[in-house]
């Protein structure tokens, strides 16, 4: 048996590794919930409270983001602190947990907690530690901040319920989109291990409601809803298979969010695919983050924005855009007649000011410059739009013609338009070079 050599390790330093271990799990968000303070303890949930900053990766670092240990009994395969990884292991405990968190709010450099975990020991063993964690921050630290927990899979119920009554949120993440997937890299999981909690976290969450409905003040269970994420590339599903997983999980599960996370390549493994050279897919996360927006906020189905002979995004352009381009029958659009739902499908309209649209051509009709006023993102909405019949500039609704001015980022007019180009003068420009296309 191998000798084991420990020694001890500061608090300092477990906070170095075990936040440096949580930088992957981007499923941590802090909204959706107005819980304020009773005044006998310390912090609020009130969202107007609750503020994000983002690391140099775009990683969101506004709570303090952490696992309670990287020790962990699965060898996932994309993971980092994957049991067959030979990286330092430690552990907090539940009184550091608290003394962190209590500490990092008082300097102000904190709003809430976001506690991961890998899985030490068993399932139960480890939503044991993180239920004894939330249930002394809570009721000893008298901590009423915001705190975003990890359900672990496999757990007993029982924990999850009890930990649910001290949290805001809580997520169990899907890992991949697919079971198939999960049997690849992750074969100590499986899908229905991860979908039991999801299941049993919304039945308690839609039981809670009632019991408040009859009890104002009923204990609030998860007040603020669950989320879950998906690795994105480390395995080959289409964007329209991960939508479709999306879409489902919204419906079935009420799920406030689901993330996505690109493929970072952590480990060497045959079963992992090689990015190295080009780097985490992190254009395709963000197109899925907008698809994800389109169907939460603008209506859309998942299979109006892909289907099977069209399965992934153009990445060079936004997904409404290219919804736009395969419909242009349906445009321009006379923006002082159009309802609300038809406004949304404009490419450069958001349902903000979709909403101010509606509320302001009440008064009296609507102009470029109005709209300009408003929100909208002219040099998109400009090619399917109409202000009292008449377009903004003369623009042709031909599918190439609109794709090529998209893609052109330079602030300008659209091409074949009069007046003068909002374009920085290049070499060539005052140039006689006929026969050759310079631009």
């Amino acid at each position: 048996m191998r000798d084991r050599i420990q020694k001890e390790i500061s608090l300092y330093e477990k906070l170095n590794i075990l936040s440096d271990a949580a930088k992957y799990d981007v499923s941590c968000t802090s909204s959706g919930v107005e819980r304020q303070g009773d005044g006998t303890g310390m912090g609020n949930c009130l969202k107007a409270g609750i503020c994000h900053s983002f690391s140099a990766d775009g990683r969101c670092i506004s709570l303090l983001k952490i696992l309670f240990t990287n020790e962990c009994i699965y060898d996932c395969k994309y993971c980092i602190n994957r049991a067959s990884n030979d990286v330092v292991r430690t552990s907090f405990t539940p009184e550091e947990v608290c003394t962190l968190t209590m500490e990092f709010y008082r300097r102000n450099y904190i709003e809430g907690l976001f506690l991961s975990s890998g899985v030490l020991k068993s399932p139960d063993y480890t939503m044991e530690l993180i239920y004894a964690t939330l249930y002394r921050l809570r009721h000893v630290c008298n901590f009423q901040g915001y705190i975003h927990v990890k359900a672990i899979p496999g757990a007993d119920q029982r924990l999850i319920r009890l930990t649910g009554y001290l949290a805001d949120r809580m997520s169990v993440n899907m890992e991949l989109p697919t079971a198939e997937s999960l049997r690849l890299l992750a074969p100590h999981k499986s899908r229905k291990n991860i979908l039991e909690p999801m299941r049993f976290v919304q039945e308690k969450m839609k039981e809670n409601r009632q019991e408040i409905t009859l009890y104002r003040s009923a204990p609030r269970f998860v007040p603020a809803g669950q989320s879950t994420q998906m690795i994105i590339g480390a395995t080959p599903e289409t964007d329209y298979q991960i939508l479709r997983v999306t879409e489902s999980l919204y419906k079935k599960f009420d799920l406030k969010r689901v993330f996505f996370s690109a493929f970072v390549p952590v480990n060497e493994d045959k079963a992992l695919p090689a990015i190295r050279e080009q780097g985490p897919p992190l254009l395709r996360e963000h197109r899925l983050y907008q698809a994800d927006w389109l169907l939460r906020f603008y209506h859309f189905e998942a299979d109006e924005l892909l289907d099977e002979d069209n399965p992934n995004f153009n990445v060079l352009l936004d997904p409404k855009c290219c919804w736009a381009l395969k419909h242009l029958e349906t445009f321009p659009v006379e923006i002082n007649r159009a309802d609300y739902h038809t406004l949304l499908r404009v490419p450069g309209i958001g349902y903000k000011s979709a909403g101010r649209i509606v509320k302001a051509r009440r008064m009296g009709s609507i102009g470029f410059e109005d709209l300009k006023k408003m929100g909208v993102v002219l040099k998109r909405a400009l090619y399917f739009i109409t202000c009292g019949g008449k377009m903004m500039h003369p623009v042709r609704i031909d599918k190439d013609y609109i794709t090529r001015n998209l893609l052109n980022t330079k602030e300008r007019l659209p091409e074949g338009s009069d007046g003068m180009t909002f374009r920085q003068m290049t070499l060539f420009d005052d140039m006689n070079l006929s026969g050759v296309n310079v631009k």
